[in-house]
């Protein structure tokens, strides 16, 4: 006995739950439990603090990072430790005199029969994608007469099964023998919770992916999941209550506030259930073709301080998802970044606003990315031949540099297109977003009714000339991804805001300028993307917003610089959006057209474009009439979102991939 540890006073806090003999009968009781990473490890410690004095426990896997956010032994000081030498140690410093014998290879063929001897209860806590050892387990326990409980942590509920000697075994209920691996998983999960009330709140069905074995799980779900099977093994070994075996099965789902319990006889052979399977197999192929799109690319590792700023700054937007930059590194806080011009048949990049802006957005999202590395980061520009772009940057180490805030929603920040809510954003958020930008901007609000009426007809005016010229129609064929719902170098065109018949008929149209050519002389031909991409968003929005200069700044490198700061203050002001919630889409049509219309640029080969160009400038001018049309440099749109998941969204190329070879 451990000096100053009593066994009758450290658990004498569950007296009057069980009694005094109660106790010591828990005491004397012995659990195997296979697996001690999430539901298993927290199986642990519950049990060991119910006063249950013994444990036979199989785990062959090291701590990592990623088992941080449900696993019990999972902390910074206990890194790459083995679990089950983790989880020993805190069952002991819980009971001193716990009985523990250790499976370190974990529970296989070979040590079965020696991990379930004199064994009173089989506790499953294997990862959900290990069934084969699963089922031998719980095979083996009812050939000995052993109780063994399974919960499953789904969503932010718990599943439990129980399968008692004499009842309803494994196989019979799960139907898993002869099965494919992925029909084996559907069953299993299946069987698990039948009814799935944990199914319609997964918010991103990315996270799923059953080809490579990764699921989402949650704290939540692992800790109910803990108390559900101690609960169960209570009443085994003190005779207390009933227990349903299996085919009964039970589910608590907090998020719903969802109590289950359900019979199935028959398991996975009860006909409804078949019906059950059926529609499952079609999601698990689902899921499989989207898990096999969106994989991460194979590709070496950011290792350096450089390359970790690469890697998380890449997610600045830029138009249409074109990443116009490429980097050169040169270690260990240098490096160069180069914005490719489009060239003179990009009518989006007016007056080269939109492709410097964007580089704007890249530089502040190095910024936040070295500010999370404990560095500092300057840059300054210059011109290249052709009209291109060099920014040279370094990024120091300084003491003095703290994490910024808005660093962490590099990646999460994204484009929603779709209608938002029309709650206001209120006069305290409007002056933090505002004073994001510097002091050569100023941001004006268009929130009431009419303006965000007005601003909506704009854009569709905006939509009306772009859906008719050939030179945004080769843009458009370009970047819109009709085939991908994560599109690494363009825009999904699920996410474009358009409903399915419009879009297969946009699909079609965008096979051929002759198409499109024909389809736009049709009467109200674009009257339908109109009210879908521009109308009802633009009434259905917290508010509308221009960016304007307070002064020019000249021409050539000092307008340029101007731009990259402008960039730079916008990525902070939708970050800062994104932190609080709301959700952002820029557009800039508007203002590109209402460029050429105002200065008799000729942008396009049609006709009749100039006049709705002109048209449009003179609109753009009656949201800011007191000011320089050319002063206006940005017009978005704001909002709390209707869904924070989106149907699709543009992703970005690996950070090799934007990396050049380092100039001799």
């Amino acid at each position: 006995m451990r000096a100053g540890f009593r066994y009758e006073q450290a658990f004498c806090r569950n007296l009057g739950w069980v009694t005094e003999w109660e106790q010591q009968l828990l005491r004397d009781r012995t659990v195997a439990i296979a697996g001690l990473g999430g539901v298993g490890g927290s199986h642990l410690v519950t049990l060991t603090r119910l006063g249950v004095g013994g444990f036979h426990l199989a785990d062959p896997d090291h701590f990592e990072l990623a088992n941080f956010n449900r696993q019990a032994g999972a902390t910074m000081s206990r890194l790459g430790r083995d679990k089950l030498g983790v989880m020993t140690e805190v069952a002991r410093d819980i009971n001193p005199e716990v009985r523990i014998e250790g499976f370190p290879e974990g529970l296989t063929e070979d040590n079965l029969a020696d991990f379930l001897a004199g064994v009173d209860l089989f506790i499953d806590g294997l990862d959900f994608f290990v069934l084969e050892i699963r089922a031998r387990a719980f095979q083996r326990c009812a050939a000995l007469g052993i109780p063994a409980i399974t919960a499953a942590p789904l969503g932010m509920g718990a599943a439990l099964l129980t399968f008692l000697p004499g009842g309803m075994g494994f196989e019979d209920y799960f139907r898993l023998s002869g099965k494919p691996p992925e029909r084996r998983q559907v069953n299993f999960l299946a069987g698990l919770s039948p009814r799935g009330p944990h199914r319609t709140y997964l918010r991103d069905p990315r996270q799923v992916d059953f080809e490579r074995g990764r699921g989402p799980s949650t704290p939540m779900a692992i800790d109910l999941c803990a108390g559900a099977a101690a609960t169960e093994a209570l009443k085994l070994f003190l005779d207390r209550g009933r227990v349903r075996g299996a085919p009964h099965y039970f589910h608590f789902d907090a998020y719903r506030g969802r109590w289950i319990r359900g019979w199935l006889p028959g398991g996975n052979r009860n006909p409804l259930q078949q019906l059950r399977l059926r529609a499952g197999y079609r999601v698990f192929s689902r899921f499989a073709r989207q898990a096999r799109r969106t994989a991460p690319v194979p590709g070496p590792e950011a290792r350096t301080d450089l390359q970790r700023m690469v890697d998380r700054a890449r997610w600045a937007p830029s138009g249409d998802n074109q990443q116009p930059w490429r980097f050169e590194l040169e270690e260990p806080d240098t490096l160069r970044i180069y914005l490719e011009e489009k060239g003179e048949g990009t009518v989006y990049d007016f007056a080269s606003l939109p492709n410097r802006m964007t580089l704007g957005f890249l530089l502040e999202s190095l910024r936040l990315a070295a500010s999370e590395l404990g560095r500092d980061f300057r840059w300054s520009s210059r011109p290249l031949s052709g009209g291109a772009l060099m920014v040279e940057a370094e990024a120091p180490k300084e003491a003095s540099v703290a994490p910024d805030p808005l660093a962490p929603f590099l990646p999460v920040r994204s484009v929603d297109r779709r209608a938002h809510r029309r709650f206001p954003l209120g006069a305290d958020l409007q002056t933090e977003l505002a004073s994001c930008l510097g002091e050569e901007f100023e941001v004006r609000w268009l929130a009431a009714p009419g303006e965000r009426w007005e601003v909506a007809r704009i854009q569709a005016l905006a939509t009306d000339i772009r859906l008719r010229i050939p030179e945004a129609f080769r843009v458009h064929q370009a970047v819109l991804d009709w085939t991908e719902a994560n599109s690494a170098d363009g825009i999904p065109a699920h996410s474009v805001g358009l409903d399915p018949l419009t879009a297969a008929l946009m699909r079609w149209a965008l096979g051929g300028w002759r198409r499109m050519r024909w389809m736009s002389r049709l009467p109200g031909s674009t009257l339908i993307p109109r009210l879908e991409m521009d109308l009802i968003p633009g009434l259905f929005t917290g508010a509308h917003f221009l960016v304007l200069r307070r002064h020019s700044s000249g021409n050539g490198r000092a307008e340029t610089e101007q731009l990259l700061r402008l960039g730079a203050d916008l990525q902070r002001l939708w970050l800062t959006a994104t932190r609080s919630g709301l959700v952002l889409h820029p557009n800039l049509a508007p203002l590109c057209f209402a460029h050429y219309g105002r200065h008799g640029t000729v942008f396009t080969e049609d006709s009749r474009a100039p006049a709705r160009a002109r048209a449009l400038a003179d609109r753009v001018q009656a949201l800011a009439p007191d000011r320089d049309p050319d002063s206006v440099v940005f017009l978005g749109r704001i909002g709390w979102p209707r869904r924070r998941t989106a149907p699709g969204r543009s992703v970005r190329h690996a950070w090799w991939e934007l990396v050049r070879p380092q100039s001799d």
